[in-house]
């Protein structure tokens, strides 16, 4: 039927699930994503970062799978998961961060400290403030995720709603239950809610944090009847006539419906003209990436962590070694989902995973063409494929200071360019010129993806976005290289 992704709202998260997700599809299998953002402790985004991924999850794995259960196509359970990822709402108020294993317990809080809206990786939240009675720790929480200024959640003074309290790993039934005790009246007399269900648990937790998070869903017959519903799901509260099921279920994995021949990856013992024109581009766009490395590493301390630079470089090199050894390099669609393969194995961090899902995403377009021959509208079609699983999975787009805000205008000016008739290598070339004016055009944005949006806007002033540089540079020299080949033949 396919496979749904459910992923709570990180971006080391989404790009990792994104890039499974890409890669999946270009393996023949059906796969959907929802991301679940149910934070309401931080005020509304800036840039792309969102509302974290929390306990709310779980009702939403618990429809989803109810969904799936009664043999709804993939899309119908998709579209169900995100139905009940946008009627919750969630916050967590912790007494201790957890002991991550082989570390020191953080005292971050100290003594008669608590911290409204900490995340569950032990990511700051709100706020830090003294100890306080439950009765106003619920108070608060309750108002917090049901603010109408906000509006995080569609809940209404009469809405029917589902409350979840969550132990974040540490705190006693005794205690959740104290404190759900504390937010059923308020709900219904404060709030003017229906409370048609609860439950107290330990559902997501946090290694050995010490607290609790408090989810409300906004409830209708449909979510209640999924919510209702019988599972095998060892920890979640038993109906009245189920009983404690089994505590592991084996899980048959599916095989890979990847089928690829020793020859398809082993670099073609004499290249056609695709063949070498790839090989030229691929080379040139390499070494324009181990040329600029000192620079990106320069313009990357300034404004992110400092190892764009050689985090690409260990791209360029790898790419170089493989090609030599075993890219097919006669089919274009299997050598981009290798170069894809070659960054994942060496390039770390987000810009890794970013390069692989752009690389996954082309392979998917490519797998389209049934020719062996790809022309350039398809190769367009491709960019804007691979610019949309970007977008998608890292949540930038144009203007936020990315390595989009190069290729996003590369890929507009190619269309352009062909479709005015133009000659293909040189549409490629007039791209390029795009591809670099959109980087230089970072330098005078405001940051809001990446670690860039920790830096103060003055500090970013006349300092180019590095992805975007990187891209410019590798983008240019393959166009070149391009023009280069065909005019010499």
């Amino acid at each position: 039927m396919g496979c749904l992704l459910i992923v709570k709202n990180y971006t080391g998260d989404r790009l990792n699930f994104g890039l499974a997700a890409e890669q999946a599809k270009s393996e023949g299998y059906k796969v959907e994503i929802v991301i679940v953002g149910d934070d309401c402790a931080l005020p509304p985004r800036r840039g792309i970062a969102g509302r974290r991924g929390l306990a709310g999850t779980i009702l939403v794995h618990k429809v989803a799978g109810a969904a799936a259960a009664a043999c709804l196509s993939l899309t119908d359970v998709a579209a169900e998961a995100k139905r009940a990822s946008e009627l919750v709402g969630t916050m967590g108020v912790a007494l201790s961060v957890g002991t991550l294993p082989g570390l020191v317990t953080s005292d971050r809080l100290g003594p008669g400290k608590m911290e409204l809206g900490l995340g569950i990786h032990g990511e700051p939240g709100a706020a830090v403030v003294d100890l306080q009675h439950v009765d106003v720790v619920v108070s608060h929480v309750l108002n917090q995720i049901l603010s109408p200024e906000t509006n995080y959640v569609p809940i209404t003074r009469g809405s029917r709603v589902v409350l979840m309290i969550n132990g974040l790993g540490a705190t006693p039934a005794m205690e959740l239950m104290i404190a759900a005790g504390k937010a059923v009246p308020k709900l219904q007399l404060e709030h003017g809610l229906a409370v048609d269900r609860v439950y107290t648990g330990s559902f997501m937790t946090s290694l050995d944090m010490a607290g609790f998070s408090i989810s409300i869903m906004k409830a209708d017959q449909a979510i209640l009847h999924r919510l209702d519903a019988a599972t095998k799901a060892p920890y979640w509260p038993v109906g009245v006539d189920g009983n404690r099921p089994p505590a592991k279920i084996p899980v048959p994995l599916p095989p890979s419906r990847l089928t690829k021949s020793e020859e398809s990856l082993s670099r073609p013992l004499q290249l056609n003209q695709q063949g070498r024109i790839l090989e030229v581009a691929i080379e040139a766009a390499a070494n324009a990436i181990m040329d600029l490395t000192e620079s990106l590493n320069e313009w990357d301390s300034k404004v992110g962590d400092g190892d764009c630079g050689s985090t690409m470089y260990r791209g360029a090199v790898a790419v170089l070694e493989d090609m030599k050894k075993h890219y097919p390099l006669n089919d274009a669609a299997e050598t981009v989902n290798e170069i894809g393969a070659s960054v994942r194995r060496v390039m770390g961090g987000t810009s890794g995973i970013l390069y692989n899902i752009f690389s996954k995403a082309a392979y998917a377009q490519l797998k389209t063409n049934p020719q062996s021959v790809v022309t350039a509208k398809q190769w367009a079609e491709a960019l804007e494929a691979s610019i949309a699983a970007v977008s998608k999975y890292g949540g930038a787009s144009a203007g936020f200071r990315t390595m989009l805000d190069a290729l996003i205008p590369a890929s507009a000016a190619l269309q352009e360019r062909l479709s005015a008739g133009d000659d293909p290598s040189t549409a490629f070339v007039v791209s390029a010129e795009a591809a670099i004016a959109g980087a230089e055009s970072t330098k005078h944005m405001q940051a809001q993806a990446g670690r860039s949006t920790y830096v103060s806007a003055e500090m970013l002033v006349s300092i180019p976005d590095p992805g975007a540089m990187a891209v410019a540079a590798w983008y240019r020299a393959a166009a070149l290289a391009v023009k280069d080949k065909c005019q010499a033949s």
